[in-house]
């Protein structure tokens, strides 16, 4: 009964966070990440419990006059909590520098230019990675053990 109270509600949320979007640009979506976070680069099946999201990498609000959204280039599969944490934003503090640096943007940039992975430590090569790892919350305690496990598991990231 609460498990399919659960459901509706993320349902709804997902149904709002992605609104009109059709199944076929989700699932152009889903493939082109191989289905797995472009951000922290988590696949989705070690957490099949928790549906990834396909966000805004520009979040609409900033670009209220453009007509086409959700155009594939505009696009990403996200975590939830990469999602989550990063929301809007479009930028933040580099945690080396204390300069004010751009997230990392999937569809303009390599993951491996701003990222390497340490066992299960997201570790940022650049202000880029180094900015979006510390605002997306990639290291936390939880998401470090869950890669390690998906590693030893003979998982790939």
């Amino acid at each position: 009964m609460l498990s399919q109270f659960c459901n509706r509600k993320l349902d709804a949320f997902l149904l709002a966070k992605t609104g009109n979007m059709d199944s076929e640009t989700k699932n152009i979506v889903r493939a082109r990440a191989i289905d797995r976070c472009e951000y922290c680069h988590l696949p989705q099946a070690a957490t099949p419990f928790i549906t990834f999201h396909i966000e805004h990498v520009i979040a609409k609000q900033h670009t209220p006059d453009i007509e086409d959204t959700d155009s594939l280039e505009r696009l990403a599969l996200a975590c939830d909590r990469c999602n989550l944490f990063k929301g809007p934003n479009l930028s933040s503090i580099d945690p080396a520098t204390g300069e004010i640096v751009r997230l990392f943007n999937p569809r303009q940039e390599n993951w491996d230019d701003h990222f390497a992975l340490d066992g299960g430590l997201i570790r940022g090569k650049s202000p880029t990675g180094r900015t979006t790892a510390r605002l997306l919350h990639m290291n936390d305690s939880r998401r470090v053990d869950l890669r390690e496990q998906w590693l030893e598991e003979g998982g790939e990231i």
